[in-house]
């Protein structure tokens, strides 16, 4: 191990548990430990919103799926970005203003029912998993390459992936959402600086991106694969024109027209419906504060990804060239092209800034997956010690014995992704997926998006919805996606399995049919006016919530001064005793 190597983990973990300790809880309440008492700032939330929203995938996975697919693979940026606009128009503000724990809390009080509680607590927890073992990959795979040994008879990758998830379960369980905010709030600000640390130095070197690109699209794109004689390049062929071969700088790489659409649906759709985001919203004081939240997301990832996907074309562009200077490139690269996709900007660190460029990259993966992590185990302990233990096994525990709960569902959500990780190596995956991180991801948003947003979205803008027409669509909508995406990896290329492998232009549509038929043959539950007034309101009430904050406002103002005028008129200590005398 390195120098440089020891500083990065040292760094990343006084980081993590600095922040973790100075931030950590200090009552024992449920509202401090899932919502961090409702008193998240606009602009501290949206830092710590990035942070978790852009994970492993994001940092690793978009670059990587961009090297190994060209244009095809910036489709994720711009599904990833794109999904914070139905958030930001449909869901943030009524979410918030409804005000519960987490996503399956919310439509179970919206419905009055049980049964739709259980049933989102199901799927968020189906969701969660896909999410949180690419996360755990991501932390293997850097482990792999800053550390590259192991411990106690463990490869490096599995070690990685056993510390990076064992030290964020250890401060979600007693930071709570306090100390997970903060942390990610920082986490992305330091995700951020590696990125444009990267963007300087090859733009400095000469990168141009619009060059590269002309350039990398003079030849037939090629990536390493497995066949009889080894590793060798193999030739990428065009999903859009037969018979032609594919090219970095044009669509057809890895989808055809059809599952270019499907896979920015399915990315786009999913965000509403990603529990570990969508429960941030519930920490902001108010409706508005949630949706201006929403603005400076969308600004901040927008920056955030078209950096990543620069740096996965420069990454293209300059690793070939660089293996005649760097020998350890050798074996990384098969003919000067990463095996690995996900090693892109890591191994651009290293080539622009030695063991300590390694280091700042490397530092800033192992923060994107434990930043994304935090959010997947904490959403994890809301469903779980909130809206099953709390509500079910122990209707009377107290409010200790709840916060128990959650941190114990905590470390169990833990060990099982850290479980599945191990078992999926990226380098066995590769020839079949353009990223496995980011393919796993996928998933993620294909069952989020399937089965939670149409239901939220109608639990939101849609009076009639009832209990059975709920369970109904979240249950078509996930089993239809899984089904779907199952297939789909299993399948031969054609150009109907690319509508299987992002499954929620499909099963979104059929979940919203299905809600919708079943709840006009059912009852509505009897307090839906008291939940449209909650969430949306009428102009004269939301006039009135304004005139109540100003008159709040005023109050505190005039207390404040009145408590500045007594002490302007208390007599100083030093004048009382030469009055005394």
């Amino acid at each position: 191990m390195t120098a440089a190597s020891i500083i990065t983990l040292t760094a990343v973990l006084v980081i993590v548990l600095g922040v973790s300790f100075i931030t950590r809880p200090r009552h024992s309440s449920t509202v401090d430990f899932y919502l961090a008492g409702q008193r998240v700032g606009v602009v501290t939330n949206s830092w710590a919103i990035c942070g978790d929203y852009l994970s492993a995938a994001s940092f690793l996975g978009v670059a990587a799926a961009v090297y190994v697919s060209g244009l095809d693979g910036a489709w994720y940026a711009v599904g990833f970005a794109a999904g914070f606009v139905p958030v930001l128009l449909l869901v943030a503000a009524p979410l918030r203003r409804f005000g519960e724990f987490s996503l399956a809390d919310f439509l179970g009080r919206r419905l009055g029912s049980d049964a739709v509680r259980l049933s989102a607590v199901g799927i968020v927890q189906l969701v969660i998993l896909f999410y949180l073992i690419p996360q755990s990959v991501g932390g293997g795979i850097t482990w792999e390459l800053l550390v590259g040994h192991g411990v106690m008879g463990l490869s490096p990758y599995a070690t990685g992936v056993l510390l990076s998830t064992a030290v964020i379960a250890v401060v979600v369980a007693f930071g709570g959402m306090r100390g997970t905010t903060w942390n990610q709030a920082v986490q992305f600000l330091l995700l951020l600086t590696a990125l444009v640390w990267l963007a300087l130095v090859v733009t400095g070197d000469g990168f141009r991106y619009g060059q590269a690109v002309e350039q990398l699209s003079q030849e037939p794109l090629s990536n390493p694969a497995e066949g009889a004689q080894g590793w060798e390049l193999q030739p990428e062929t065009n999903h859009i024109d037969d018979g032609e071969a594919a090219v970095f700088g044009e669509p057809g790489a890895r989808y055809g027209q059809l599952g270019q659409v499907a896979l920015v649906v399915t990315l786009g759709l999913g965000t509403a419906g990603l529990p570990h985001v969508m429960n941030r919203y519930f920490t902001a004081p108010t409706g508005r504060a949630a949706r201006t939240t929403t603005v400076w997301v969308l600004m901040l990832i927008g920056a955030f990804y078209a950096l990543a996907v620069m740096l996965g074309t420069a990454a293209r562009d300059i690793i070939p060239a660089a293996v005649a200077d760097h020998p350890w490139l050798e074996p990384l690269t098969i003919d000067g092209v990463l095996r690995i996709p996900e090693h892109a900007l890591p191994v651009l660190g290293r080539i622009y800034g030695g063991e300590s460029g390694l280091g700042l990259v490397a530092a800033a993966a192992l923060i994107a997956a434990m930043s994304t992590v935090a959010g997947l185990l904490l959403a994890s302990a809301a469903t779980w010690g909130h809206d099953v233990y709390e509500r079910h096994i122990n209707p009377h525990a107290t409010q200790r014995q709840a916060v128990w709960a959650g941190r114990l569902t905590t470390l169990v959500a833990a060990a099982t992704a850290a479980a599945l990780a191990i078992a999926l190596r990226p380098d066995a995956f590769t020839p079949a997926m353009p990223s496995l991180v980011a393919t796993m991801v996928t998933w993620a948003f294909a069952v989020a998006g399937s089965a939670l947003t149409p239901v939220i979205v109608l639990a939101i803008w849609w009076r009639r919805l009832s209990a059975r027409g709920a369970v109904a669509g979240m249950l078509t909508g996930g089993a239809l996606a899984v089904v779907m995406f199952t297939a789909g990896s299993l399948l031969e290329p054609a150009w109907w399995r690319e509508l299987l492998v992002a499954p929620t232009l499909v099963a979104a549509p059929v979940a919203g049919v299905v809600a919708v038929v079943v709840s006009l043959r059912t009852t509505p539950p009897d307090d839906v006016e008291q939940a449209w007034r909650i969430m949306h309101g009428t102009a004269a009430d939301r006039q009135a919530e304004r005139l109540a904050r100003l008159t709040i406002a005023a109050r505190r103002a005039e207390r404040h001064d009145a408590a500045g005028r007594r002490r302007t008129r208390l007599p100083r200590p030093g004048r009382r005793r030469n009055d005394a005398r």
